[in-house]
């Protein structure tokens, strides 16, 4: 039950401000791509991509958002447990898209198919691990077994996705090398977080370099339309 006399202390309200701006500036680059792209197949794509993201991460990010200001109770952590799960789900399909991104913006290149048959497998086993009940979402204590297998193969498409940005490297002076370093960031701040933030929440800041690389992989997309 959420405790009347809750105050947010300026940490909280430093989260809550950062979410609702990580929300507001991919709801803006989504439009920017959809409006000023006017119906580019490539920037199509990074409007469905940008949304993806926005729209999965926003049902972990608005209860958290909640709970900042207004303190925690059991609805807001069952809210936040239902969209961990859905932003696990949203998030694979992000690297899928960012696949299809790859191929749109460097047609001259052809995708290795083990790489793509490895990001494919990988995405789908974790999306499937991701529905399993007994991954306990709506708990504390969560299911770590789980937790493992699916950031292990989640990390094995990630793994695909840069190497087809290692391929093309900085090709027609898109300088989109630079993905493979938001991706490596990404994941080096992501998987600590879920696998020790119950345990030790200081690690649980790790989301905001990994928070950065997300737009700065949807930045890159702004960069290209402009």
């Amino acid at each position: 039950m959420r405790q009347e006399s809750y105050k947010p202390k300026m940490p909280d309200l430093m989260e809550a401000i950062f979410d609702a701006g990580y929300l507001i500036f991919d709801l803006i680059a989504a439009i920017l791509f959809f409006v000023v792209g006017k119906g580019n197949t490539l920037f199509t794509l990074y409007g469905i991509l940008t949304l993806t993201l926005c729209g999965g991460d926003a049902f972990h990010l608005v209860p958290r958002i909640v709970r900042a200001v207004k303190g925690s109770s059991e609805k807001v952590k069952r809210q936040m447990g239902r969209g961990l799960q859905v932003s696990s789900i949203t998030m694979t399909a992000f690297y899928i898209l960012l696949l299809y991104v790859w191929k749109q913006t460097f047609p001259e290149f052809e995708a290795p198919v083990a790489v793509e048959a490895m990001i494919w497998i990988s995405a789908i086993i974790r999306i499937l691990v991701c529905l399993l009940p007994q991954n306990n979402w709506l708990t504390d204590e969560g299911n770590m077994k789980l937790s493992v297998i699916r950031n292990a193969v989640f990390a094995v498409t990630g793994i695909g996705v840069i190497i087809l940005y290692a391929i093309s490297g900085n090709a027609n002076g898109y300088h989109l090398s630079r993905m493979v370093a938001a991706i490596i960031i990404s994941f080096g701040c992501y998987i600590p977080v879920t696998l020790f933030s119950k345990k030790k929440p200081m690690v649980g800041l790790l989301m905001i370099p990994k928070t950065c690389a997300y737009m700065w992989i949807i930045a890159m997309g702004l960069q290209l339309l402009f």
